[in-house]
């Protein structure tokens, strides 16, 4: 590896922090660690690297909210991307274009998306697609998907990007789009690190409201929540049919918070859980400017068959409080110490055609019968149209219709017991022939990349010989590096 300068360096405090992330379970130390003051460092780094006898392996770290070290390079050198933003000058997001044309984001790969949110939002723009949670780096939700209940409508955060700033693994700086280097721009959307380190994206916006009406609705039966989900994301129906600017689901179970709810309501709810083992929450929301705006809810509910009287709760809040809704849990969080803990998280993709199935075997069975009743889960539909096939993320079956969901597990002190659920939640997909793909997700062998990727695969592989070929760049992921 290279010499110990100034912005590279290799002392414990530096390697410590390149050698955990957010899930605390996967801890590998590099050699060292580049604090860059321009791309230009970065691009050096990986040059050296490429033309060198011995080359050492390279991971740009963002806001490592990986959970199995995949922003890890062990023996190698973490890039701390963050480090670029002080000597941006202020030009780490810069907005530009017009009503007619449609406006953008040129926005550095180490900028967090509630930075990108706070400045757009000066100019009463916003991005149309988000994750559920800000913190994380442009460039990191970009190497993977980027999703939430915008997606269903929006597309993920990838089909909201005009044009990329690339650093490949040969050290090439590359700006490329769906018309300039089109392969390269494919290829590292959603593409794992695997062939570049994005050092820009230009971020598609649009016109931001400024109040949200936000409700969850409760059901006791799947089948009801599942068929309204699908309703309110179907293009299909009335001409005056009402979409939901914002669709996700979740369970409800009896260690669920219920801080949502109102406190009078709450002894109703914990007695429809301890009736029904699991509710089913549909989560809706409707960005406004008018009163006018705002009744678009009851329109929307009116389209629904299957939810429990009496049980749809409302809050009328700011849109910039809605989007970052998680940051006040992880305050909450951090003042309990619950924040830097392991999170066995396990993240898919379900064909519709098997969900029911999945609720049978895994709500019902696995997390009920064995009492894994406090994770977070989430469940919501997907459309297949919105994704973009030439992109590298892979997502689930042929269907239009598919199902994210996120089993959210943080556990202080036994989390193998939460990823040996999350291994019998795989298990049972295998056994039941249930098409499913990993989001977020590592693999332990070659072999099961080749099957993650399925007929992407040998895309995947020419793109990384063209565009990495010393296999250099993001080993923490383990495709390609063992």
């Amino acid at each position: 590896p290279p010499e110990p300068t100034d912005n590279l360096r290799t002392d414990p405090g530096a390697i410590k922090l390149a050698s955990i992330d957010y899930g605390h379970i996967i801890k590998e130390k590099p050699f060292a660690v580049l604090y860059p003051s321009s791309v230009d460092d970065i691009r050096t780094l990986i040059y050296l690297s490429y033309n060198s006898l011995f080359s050492y392996t390279i991971a740009a770290k963002g806001q490592v909210h990986s959970t199995w070290g995949q922003a890890q390079a062990n023996d190698g050198v973490v890039v701390q991307m963050n480090s670029l933003n002080r000597f941006r000058n202020g030009t780490g997001i810069l907005i530009s274009g017009d009503r007619s044309l449609g406006f953008y984001a040129d926005v550095g790969g180490e900028q967090m998306w509630i930075d990108v949110l706070n400045a757009t939002l000066t100019r009463g723009l916003s991005p149309v697609s988000w994750t559920d949670y800000l913190y994380p780096t442009v460039g990191g939700t970009l190497s993977n998907a980027g999703i939430s209940g915008h997606t269903y409508q929006k597309g993920p955060q990838i089909t909201n990007v005009l044009e990329l700033d690339v650093l490949t693994g040969k050290g090439e700086f590359v700006t490329c789009s769906p018309q300039k280097d089109s392969e390269l721009f494919y290829a590292v959307l959603g593409g794992l690190g695997q062939f570049g380190i994005i050092t820009r994206a230009r971020i598609v916006l649009g016109p931001a409201k400024k109040r949200v009406k936000w409700l969850r609705i409760l059901y006791s039966d799947f089948s009801s929540f599942s068929t309204d989900q699908e309703t309110l994301i179907s293009t299909t129906g009335p001409s005056d049919k009402v979409m939901p600017d914002f669709l996700e689901g979740h369970l409800l179970m009896n260690q669920s918070p219920l801080d949502f709810y109102p406190q009078s309501q709450r002894r109703k709810i914990t007695f429809l859980v301890n009736q029904y083992g699991i509710l089913y929450i549909i989560e809706v929301v409707t960005y406004y400017d008018n009163k006018n705006e705002a009744k678009k809810v009851k329109q929307m509910l009116k389209s629904l068959k299957g939810f429990l009287p009496g049980f749809v709760f409302e809050k009328d809040v700011t849109y910039l409080q809605f989007l970052n809704r998680v940051h006040d849990q992880e305050i909450e969080l951090r003042k309990k110490g619950l924040w830097d803990i392991p999170h066995p998280w396990l993240n898919i993709f379900i064909p519709k055609s098997r969900i029911t199935d999945f609720d049978n075997g895994v709500f019902r069975n696995i997390l009920l019968k064995r009492n894994f009743t406090s994770s977070t889960v989430l469940v919501y539909p997907l459309l297949r149209s919105k994704w973009d096939e030439r992109m590298s993320a892979v997502i689930a079956a042929e269907e239009e219709v598919f199902y994210f969901v996120g089993f959210l597990d943080a556990s202080a002190d036994n989390w193998e017991a939460f990823d040996n659920k999350n291994k019998d939640i795989l298990q049972f997909c295998v056994n039941a022939g249930i098409k499913f793909k990993q989001y977020l997700g590592h693999h332990a062998t070659k072999e099961e990349w080749i099957i993650h990727f399925g007929s992407k695969w040998n895309t995947f592989q020419q793109r990384k010989t063209r565009f990495d070929p010393r296999m250099i760049l993001s080993p923490g992921q383990r495709i390609f590096n063992y």
